[in-house]
């Protein structure tokens, strides 16, 4: 076996655990799970990822979550209990996308005697992990386009499962007026979190794009009126990007958005322009918009441009947002990295929103 390494707790090296409710430090945790003897018959290096909000880590065949316990808006994952729901909700709602990726849930325990941490051992659990099958890196939409883009038959492909999984969905029991308030919340909320002083962003810049996403739902109620009596607001991914997509016999779409279902409830074309402007900010629009069509073909629903690049301007800003959070929440890693990052959002979504008022006038 490759990499030996014992994982105990201080407690277990100097006098065995004291008790059940002892907690054990995420920084140990993320050391035992980074331990290739942890992991069996899977021999080899384990790669480690932190995301804002969650540990990853890949072994040959398998990838595993573990959930950092933090307090963030509505989501509060300081309780282990917590901890497992979400874990349990995670792979509820993947299972709709990548029934065959999402294997489980596992408890990371701790044996009472010598302190040991373990995958589903005999002691009380510490923790739980979501158990997933590794995808192939190069078949993922991201690494797609970085050696060129993907194929036609892919995006024609991917529109196609998605129209199914949005068509599936019940639709959500909104009325207009709750949608529109929904869009104005999230706007208003956004813009008083990136104008924050401790963002290290143009505060005036975020404001005046704010100020225009606002006046985009204002001015045009009937046009988000009809998404609401099509019935075109479900629960849907919720964190549609391309390294959420794999191309294998069919498409499959990973890392559903767990933790807060409103983020969740979107209008499928919302959706579907998140993928687009992620596309592009790779450096590949016309992959954004060949997707956009073809799910429009696929979905029996051509809406206006101007609502494509509302929605694009809209996700753009909490993008932005969520990439600031790196730097305002928690530690700080690499805060130029997402500070430019934010900055790359700010400018798309002003991109689109100037798009959105030049489609507005010219229709």
């Amino acid at each position: 076996m490759t990499g030996a390494c014992t994982i105990r707790t201080e407690a277990g090296r100097q006098r065995g655990v004291r008790s059940a409710s002892e907690p054990v430090p995420l920084e140990r945790k993320v050391a035992a799970l980074a331990c290739p003897d942890l992991h069996g018959g899977e021999a080899g290096p384990v790669e480690t990822i932190e995301t804002h909000m969650s540990w990853v880590f890949l072994t040959a065949r398998h990838a595993y979550k573990l959930k950092k316990p933090l307090r963030i808006d509505s989501r509060d994952l300081a309780a282990l209990e917590a901890r497992r729901w979400h874990c349990a909700e995670e792979v509820r709602l993947n299972r709709r996308l990548a029934a065959d990726v999402y294997l489980g849930t596992r408890r990371l325990t701790r044996d009472m005697t010598d302190g040991h941490l373990a995958l589903d051992g005999p002691g009380p659990a510490v923790d739980y992990l979501v158990w997933m099958r590794r995808l192939p890196a190069d078949r993922m939409l991201d690494h797609l386009i970085a050696a060129g883009g993907p194929e036609s038959r892919h995006l024609e492909a991917l529109a196609q499962r998605l129209a199914r999984f949005h068509r599936g969905l019940a639709h959500e029991p909104l009325s207009m007026t709750a949608y529109r308030a929904r869009l104005l919340r999230t706007i208003r909320a956004t813009r008083e979190e990136l104008a924050a002083p401790d963002t290290g962003l143009d505060a005036a810049r975020v404001i005046r794009l704010a100020r225009r996403q606002y006046a985009f739902v204002l001015e045009h109620t009937a046009l988000l009126d009809a998404r609401v009596c099509e019935a075109r607001i479900v629960e849907g991914h919720g964190d549609l990007r391309p390294e959420h997509v794999c191309f294998r016999r069919q498409p499959t779409i990973i890392d559903c958005l767990e933790f807060d279902r409103d983020l969740r409830v979107l209008d499928g074309l919302d959706e579907i322009a998140f993928l687009a402007l992620e596309c592009e900010r790779l450096g590949a629009p016309e992959t954004g918009r060949e997707l956009l069509e073809r799910y429009a073909a696929a979905a029996g629903d051509v809406a206006p441009p101007v609502l494509v690049a509302f929605y694009a301007s809209y996700r753009a800003a909490i993008r932005a947002l969520l990439a600031i959070r790196h730097n305002t929440l928690g530690p700080r890693h690499a805060p130029l990295r997402w500070h430019h990052r934010a900055v790359r959002y700010l400018e798309l979504a002003e991109q689109h929103i100037v798009r959105a008022g030049a489609d507005a006038s010219a229709g």
